[in-house]
């Protein structure tokens, strides 16, 4: 019996969500054949078979979130050893055949306790995340937790180890942390406190509170929607950014009224202006080829060399600034299953045409979930622009752990004094998010200035395309 589990996805991935199997219970399959499809917050991938053989038994159903080292199918085979050479017995396997449906996303978990109380396996390799806890001369399982609610664990000097995780598979949330009583006497029960209007305030971070939620059915009809990938995701991040991070929003208007002009001239006659490069040579011209956002990331791409701070990222474990010498430039994306960021690499290499064929062809992709990972990972600095829906300025979330993000509002005509007279400009509001432990207000407002410069002076963009 070959027992395959789902393996490392790559980019601090634990876990993604199931989204259809391509095999049913009883099937012959070869090697390399599709197996299942899963979606992580990255992107959706199609998982291979990894034998040939009978499938023996499904691990997970489709809608489940499976962690990477649950198992995910055991396939029949000729061969006595699973991959890491250790015999399955027959009557493991029978008892395996005999769980519920309801047990099956325990399995993995009971494996990993039953490892634990038998001691180190010489042939596991997933032994060197355990380790020996204070005074304690037995193996614990080392804690399922992403980087950042370790890093959280470390600054609120909490032994991640010892925190029960409440959330998908075991693991270990920021909610976890603030909830968890690090007093030794393991035998009470975690005291908490309640204010005159019932607030638990729990441990670990002061004035951090948590209040029970209402029984909201008691007040009438409710529908309950599971978080999951990408909206799993998008709470995490912010969450995660909005605890470690401090944000600080500078707020501006640029005059876009002749940079307008310039795009709308572009795509009137996109085979005139502004070459793609040959890259793109073969694509269509299209009345939206040319947005305002790709003359914002142009302008953005070729600041972030003169603003350092807004291109980095804090590593407070090692209290330093790491300054990327690469611009990475996302966007945010509206998709019908959640925002995603695809991200445009080396954005200053690029001219402004075809930065508006990257954004278009990425956004695409996104929307369709076809995107790959490598345009969803690695960006330095995000821009999201809102104002096509709605609403003025915009204060977004950073991008953890990026230190900066660019928010852009509705553009829209408004009445300015220029010479002493008022006249009608195209003005769009934007917004910068920046983590006050690495930049200051000063630089924030020089970035701006600068940023309004480029963009009110179209002539940059021709020059530099």
């Amino acid at each position: 019996m070959y027992t395959f589990k789902l393996p490392d996805l790559g980019e601090g991935i634990q876990e993604g969500e199931l989204l259809e199997w391509h095999v049913n219970e009883g099937d012959a399959v070869k090697e390399d054949d599709p197996l299942c499809d899963m979606e992580t917050d990255k992107a959706a991938v199609t998982i291979p078979c990894p034998k040939t053989g009978t499938v023996h038994r499904l691990g997970a159903r489709v809608g489940d979130m499976v962690q990477v080292g649950q198992v995910l199918v055991e396939i029949e085979t000729t061969e006595t050893t699973d991959q890491s050479g250790t015999e399955t017995s027959h009557a493991r396997d029978n008892s395996l055949s005999q769980d519920q449906p309801s047990d099956r996303g325990k399995s993995s978990k009971i494996d990993k306790m039953d490892s634990v109380a038998a001691g180190p396996d010489p042939h596991d390799t997933s032994a060197g995340d355990r380790h020996k806890s204070p005074g304690d001369a037995g193996p614990v399982t080392r804690a399922i937790a992403a980087p950042a609610v370790r890093r959280l664990a470390r600054e609120m000097d909490i032994d991640i180890n010892q925190v029960s995780g409440t959330g998908p598979g075991g693991r270990v949330t920021a909610e976890d942390l603030a909830g968890y009583d690090k007093q030794p006497d393991t035998d009470k029960a975690p005291e908490t406190k309640a204010t005159s209007n019932d607030t638990m305030l729990v441990s670990g971070i002061p004035f951090l509170a948590s209040s029970p939620l209402p029984d909201f059915a008691a007040q009438g009809p409710v529908k309950t929607v599971p978080i999951r990938s990408l909206r799993r995701k998008t709470a995490a991040k912010t969450v995660t950014a909005s605890i470690l991070v401090p944000h600080v929003a500078h707020m501006d208007e640029i005059d876009v009224t002749e940079l307008e002009k310039l795009r709308q001239t572009y795509n009137d006659h996109p085979k005139h202006h502004l070459s793609a490069g040959p890259e793109f040579e073969e694509e269509p011209a299209t009345p939206d080829g040319l947005t305002l956002l790709a003359f914002v990331i142009k302008a953005v791409s070729r600041l972030l060399k003169s603003y350092p701070a807004f291109n980095a990222s804090l590593d407070p474990d090692q209290m330093q600034i790491i300054h990327k010498l690469f611009y990475h430039i996302g966007f945010a994306a509206d998709t019908p299953k959640g925002l995603v960021v695809p991200v445009i690499k080396d954005a200053d290499r690029l001219g402004t045409a075809a930065l508006g064929y990257r954004i278009r062809h990425l956004a695409r992709a996104a929307r369709e979930g076809t995107s790959i990972r490598e345009d969803l990972t690695g960006g330095t600095f995000s821009v999201t622009n809102v104002g096509a829906i709605g609403g003025t300025h915009v204060v977004p979330v950073i991008n953890y752990p990026e230190t900066a993000i660019l928010g852009l509002g509705r553009m829209e005509k408004k009445p300015v004094v220029r010479n002493e007279k008022i006249v009608i400009r195209q003005m769009l509001p934007v917004t910068l998010c920046f983590d006050h432990r690495v930049a200051d207000g000063a630089q924030a407002a020089r970035f701006m200035k600068d940023l309004k410069a480029m963009l009110e002076d179209p002539v940059v963009f021709v020059a530099h395309t």
